[in-house]
């Protein structure tokens, strides 16, 4: 199969309604049951079935069983990211802050796939290239010397592992780049960790904590209006 016809086919899997909220319902990087990701996609468990076998056949799902349980989830960051992508391109052209329509909570913070994305993603790479810790270009992005000295003593050093660093993830409300890669998932780990965050239930929301209002103010220079 050519790379041309292997994209099509791609293309088409995530062209079906159903699917497409079955992979976002992922993006989080949890692993949801058949059930749950039936009613994600708005379809009966019988649907989703094939759905969910078309899907892990073409790579772009893993699948373990557990107990009575069989989970689902995005077969790697990359097809996060993908799916980040084709949600950029395909969202609505930028609008003001106060006429967006994708939900106020998804816009301040979510996860993408294992890292942060919207005004909190973007917000923190904005703050770490400031001060010199992290430097993006449009493909890649490496943590200066400075910057391993504050990941170190912030708790955020990502671990080894043939995964792609850091790189830049275009953030699909903000239009602009959030972090991505081992980097952005140890950012996230470590914000998860503090109590900074905390994850809102059937959702890739994340509520910033009262002490996360203070942690990121304090250490990055962040402040975000809700």
């Amino acid at each position: 199969m050519s790379d041309i016809t292997r994209m099509a086919s791609v293309a088409a899997l995530m062209g079906d309604p159903a699917r497409a909220n079955i992979l976002t319902a992922l993006m989080d990087g949890r692993a949801l049951t058949a059930k749950e990701l039936a009613f994600a996609g708005r379809v009966t468990p019988q649907t989703a079935s094939g759905h969910l076998a078309r899907l892990t056949d073409a790579g772009l799902l893993a699948a373990e069983k557990q107990g009575r349980h069989r989970y689902f989830r995005l077969a790697s960051p990359l097809v996060g990211q993908m799916l980040e992508s084709v949600m950029a391109v395909a969202g609505p052209e930028p609008r003001p802050p106060s006429t967006w329509r994708g939900g106020e909570a998804l816009r301040t913070a979510r996860t993408c796939y294992d890292h942060l994305a919207g005004r909190l993603g973007v917000a923190l790479a904005d703050s770490l290239t400031k001060a010199g810790h992290v430097a993006l270009s449009a493909d890649g992005g490496e943590v200066t010397e400075r910057g391993h000295a504050f990941l170190s003593d912030f708790g955020a050093e990502p671990a080894a592992g043939k995964r792609v660093f850091c790189r830049p993830c275009l953030d699909w409300s903000e239009r602009r780049p959030h972090i991505a890669g081992r980097l952005g998932a140890a950012l996230a780990a470590r914000c998860l960790e503090l109590g900074w965050i905390a994850r809102q239930r059937d959702s890739r929301a994340v509520t910033i904590t009262p002490a996360g209002a203070d942690g990121f103010a304090g250490t990055f220079g962040i402040r975000l209006e809700h």
